[in-house]
């Protein structure tokens, strides 16, 4: 198991610099989130930002995940729109694409899988036509990262339409049911959304999704709050967590995430490395790499 950090906690930095500035704190691993400044897969020279990020992460040993979560990269009015449950058609066919833009991107860096969501149902669609719209999605986006070998990991998010890991549950029955071969779909995890939710213990709820978890987002939260917080801040007891992890074998990436500090991006870094290093040798986590700091 590895510490890494999400981009999207470090302001103004293109992805070498970010990728150079947490190696040098001691991270091994890294979220890299599409957006503008960083990786945009629209640019014209993305080939060229992709090539000289796979040279950086291959010199400095680093793993990597893609993370798909850009607020304003596809609207800049909306946050997070369009999506896969988006009312109208083309944006959810914008969204798909943008999520083959990120397997691609995930093949040429290497990367250990794409993380993203369903998204928020706006316009008062039901249960099923929700569903539809997500399946719609999903069935063409598996088919793409399959053809890629691109694990795709997704991820319950609060407020999201399936936003726990009961409706993830229900999210695999549906592909069931249609004959959709969802045994490739793995999980992005958020220590912080289960705790925020109540789905608790935390331990048991990773033991229980060991079989599909691929990726682990994690930052301090307290309960009925979605509010990233920095470590410390909250009310989660992570030793049981690093524990459980290190009990199921989990050997991924875990994650921080506190996208509300990237204006203090650099020492919010630090200061959460810190953190959770010292607990995850505790834990018997194992995956050092460095006691740089």
């Amino acid at each position: 198991m590895l510490i890494g950090y999400n981009t999207n906690g470090l302001a103004d930095v293109d992805a070498t610099q970010a990728i150079e500035l947490l190696h040098r704190i001691g991270y091994r691993g890294v979220g890299l989130t599409l957006d503008h400044g960083l990786l945009n897969p629209f640019a014209a020279d993305f080939p060229d930002q992709l090539a000289h990020a796979a040279d950086r992460l291959h010199e400095l040993s680093m793993r990597s995940a893609i993370e798909t979560g850009a607020r304003f990269l596809l609207d800049p009015n909306v946050k997070h729109e369009p999506t896969l449950v988006t009312a109208d058609p083309a944006g959810r066919a914008r969204r798909v694409d943008f999520l083959c833009r990120a397997v691609d991107a995930a093949a040429a860096l290497g990367s250990d899988g794409v993380s993203f969501w369903s998204g928020t149902v706006r316009d008062g669609a039901g249960d099923r036509e929700a569903m539809d719209r997500l399946v719609g999605g999903l069935e063409r986006l598996l088919d793409y990262a399959g053809g890629k070998g691109v694990p795709l990991a997704f991820e319950p998010e609060p407020g999201m339409f399936i936003d726990t890991m009961e409706r993830f549950g229900d999210l695999l029955t549906d592909l069931d049911k249609r004959g959709i071969d969802a045994r490739t779909l793995q999980l992005t995890i958020d220590v912080g959304h289960l705790h925020c939710q109540g789905e608790l213990p935390i331990a048991e709820t990773l033991r229980q999704w060991a079989s599909r978890l691929a990726n682990i987002h994690i930052e301090d939260m307290r309960s009925g709050v979605h509010e990233h917080l920095m470590f410390g801040e909250g009310e989660i007891d992570f030793l049981p967590v690093l524990a459980a992890l290190a009990k199921i074998g989990y050997s991924g990436i875990i994650v921080v995430e506190l996208t509300r500090h990237a204006h203090v991006g650099p020492l919010a870094a630090r200061q959460a490395y810190h953190f959770l290093r010292p607990r995850l040798d505790a834990a018997g986590a194992g995956g050092r790499g460095s006691n740089r700091a």
